[in-house]
């Protein structure tokens, strides 16, 4: 476990990401917009990470690489101190990403031409990854309710067919931000429970809990019988920053799913690749203390996010309870092409046209407070500007 601690750590310096092939950069490219939109931070990794990768590489042979063993007892290990979730390493399969996961799942539950639902707003790949696997989507829509996003169950009960196979989970959830409770994840396995539906969860980020009255529940540990019916999804890219380095794993406790899911990968998923599965071994196992100074830096720039909305005429966001990303509703604003209205201003942010939620816009705040701010008072004056 590294000794470092939390006042050491840098997430004040902007670091200079033109030039690196940065997908959130690049797309701006000779452009002054600041990039608030695709979802990976602008921070160095852990200090942790960065020297492991380095002996990594020091070795010198990039050969085909295995599972390390001790990367499945450190991954068990965080799952029995967090959740007291005892997962038995043959669970555990390794994917190069966790949206490989979603569309692996779509594929691997059900037949051509099954239905496979989801509850909207929705983070993007939930919305294609059925049809890439020949299956159609239904969406039922979140409600919002005290300023809070929440399924509506009875809408969604109404809505399964006698084909709907499988329902895609994001929990904590993206873009909405919400923390499901135990009451309402139990209400969901149910409703799965009692229409035979496999639950594929994407539980990416459940290690970036903000709102410190709130705890992750993976759905599978509710009850041996949802851990059944359930594909847990989960990665080190969104706390960690590793997106680029492509390491996912899924959590499958019931043999036969999980012997469907990997036969699905067979011949077209390819092994983690050795800097991936390096990476993550040092993340969930000597990053604690970066850990918790990242969620202390992300808690002050959700405030410096909420206080800059708030005064924002005609602009709201629900609470964020988890994730580094606010869901902004622009629809009492006047605006009626809010991405495109803030790129004019000098701001990148996800149109929520992706999520299928036209007049929102979603904003990442996994950045320096300095790059944050200077965003906000920019649209903070595209907003005050008579339109």
């Amino acid at each position: 476990m590294t000794m470092e601690k939390k006042d050491l750590f840098d997430f004040d310096t902007v670091l200079e990401r033109r030039g690196t092939a940065s997908l959130k950069w690049e797309k701006y490219r000779e452009q002054d917009i600041v990039p608030l939109w695709v979802a990976d931070m602008d921070f160095r990794s852990p200090p942790a990470v960065i020297r492991a990768l380095q002996l990594r590489i020091e070795n010198g042979v990039f050969g085909y690489t295995v599972t390390p063993d001790d990367l499945n007892e450190t991954v068990m290990a965080m799952l029995q101190t967090k959740y007291a979730w005892k997962v038995k390493p043959e669970w555990l399969v390794w994917l190069p990403g966790l949206v490989t996961g979603l569309n692996v799942a779509c594929r691997a539950v059900g037949e051509d031409g099954d239905d496979v639902m989801t509850a909207v707003p929705i983070y993007p790949p939930f919305l294609s990854a059925p049809g890439f696997s020949r299956r159609n989507i239904i969406k039922v829509d979140l409600h919002e309710d005290d300023n809070q996003w929440q399924f509506d169950f009875d809408r969604l009960e109404q809505s399964i067919t006698a084909e709907t196979k499988l329902f895609l989970l994001c929990s904590p959830h993206n873009p909405v931000g919400r923390v499901f409770s135990a009451e309402e994840l139990t209400t969901l396995a149910e409703i799965c429970q009692k229409y035979d539906i496999v639950i594929c969860s994407d539980e990416i980020h459940c290690d970036l809990i903000l709102d410190r009255q709130k705890i992750h529940i993976p759905i599978a540990t509710l009850n041996p019988n949802v851990a059944a019916r359930t594909i847990t999804l989960m990665s080190p890219s969104k706390t960690f920053n590793l997106p680029g380095l492509s390491c996912a794993f899924a959590i499958i406790p019931a043999k036969k799913l999980r012997q469907s899911f990997k036969k699905v990968m067979a011949g077209i998923v390819p092994r983690v690749n050795a800097a991936g599965y390096t990476a993550a071994r040092a993340a969930f196992g000597e990053c604690a203390q970066w850990h918790a100074a990242l969620l202390d830096y992300l808690r002050g720039n959700l405030a410096t996010v909420e206080q800059a909305i708030h005064q924002m005429p005609g602009i709201s966001m629900a609470p964020v309870e988890a994730t580094y990303l606010a869901w902004i509703d622009m629809r009492a604003s006047g605006v009626n092409r809010p991405a495109a209205f803030f790129e004019d201003a000098g701001v990148g942010l996800q149109d929520g046209i992706e999520f299928d939620a036209p007049g929102f816009v979603r904003l990442n705040f996994g950045c320096p407070r300095s790059l944050l701010e200077k965003a906000l008072d920019r649209m903070n004056s595209a907003m005050a500007k008579p339109r």
